[in-house]
């Protein structure tokens, strides 16, 4: 079998007026569906739907603006497409409202540490959990790039985060780890993450990796340039170190590119 035949593209959609790319693009429910739709035309595996922006330095929404912003495309989306659907939310409340509203994945950036009912919740609804690391809220944790051994402190942490879920009730086979690229890191920070990424790998944990068209690809570039193409390059060197999920904007080319790929381990 290919070794890029589990992988999962995990397509974004933001229903923020404020994310670093496409914020205030599908604010509408009926462009954020439309949009959500079309990345499943492209080939996603999961939809990952955020009402809340996390991009450094933004400010935190209420919990009630960010529940009308994602529950009603939640209850659209599960009604028409049978992918799955994910909630990025890092509040717990939101997530219950969204996992009953037809989501089984919470991705939460603080690996369930800023609401400390979000274990429960996550739990009594059997769902899945993307535990992610980062060094703190969003409009503080670019301040905090500093680590005693940044791979073995991401990793440890992550496994304690793990380890945590496991005794709330979470299952293991429910758990997804995600180091944070851009999350509280140096560019430099970030690379090494990427060539370490066999570290992450041996957790047995599945990995996902979140670097779409973010700062790090922006640094490599004197103008502004797409970032597509690094951001594609970047995404099949982490699958080929043994990455489960990509987290994109842009699902249909990293789609043709995998396919590529799977053509060369028939």
């Amino acid at each position: 079998m290919s070794f890029f035949s589990d992988i999962k593209i995990m397509g974004i959609v933001n229903v923020t007026p404020d994310s670093f790319y496409d914020g205030g693009r599908y604010n509408d429910i009926s462009k954020a569906v439309d949009h959500a739709m079309c990345l499943v035309r492209d080939g996603a595996d999961i939809l990952d739907i955020g009402g809340e922006s996390t991009r450094p330095g933004a400010a935190p929404v209420s919990e009630s603006e960010e529940m009308e912003r994602v529950i009603p495309l939640i209850e659209r989306l599960s009604a028409i497409c049978d992918v799955t659907l994910s909630v990025d939310t890092n509040k717990s409340s939101v997530a219950e409202a969204a996992l009953n509203a037809g989501a089984s994945i919470v991705n939460d950036i603080s690996a369930m540490t800023f609401d400390k009912g979000m274990a429960r919740v996550i739990s009594e609804k059997n769902a899945g959990v993307v535990l992610m690391h980062t060094s703190g809220r969003p409009d503080v944790m670019m301040h905090k790039t500093e680590y005693n051994n940044l791979v073995a402190d991401i990793k440890t942490y992550l496994l304690e985060r793990a380890n945590y879920a496991q005794k709330c009730g979470i299952e293991k086979n429910k758990i997804i780890i995600d180091p944070g690229i851009g999350f509280g890191k140096t560019i430099e920070g970030n690379y090494s993450i990427l060539s370490s990424l066999d570290e992450f790998i041996s957790t047995d944990f599945p990995v996902l990796i979140g670097l779409s068209r973010k700062s790090l690809i922006a640094k490599l570039y004197k103008e502004d340039e797409d970032r597509l193409p690094a951001t594609i390059a970047l995404n099949t060197m982490a699958l080929s170190k043994g990455a489960a999920i990509i987290r994109v904007h842009d699902v249909k080319e990293h789609k043709l590119a995998l396919d590529a790929l799977k053509m060369l381990r028939l």
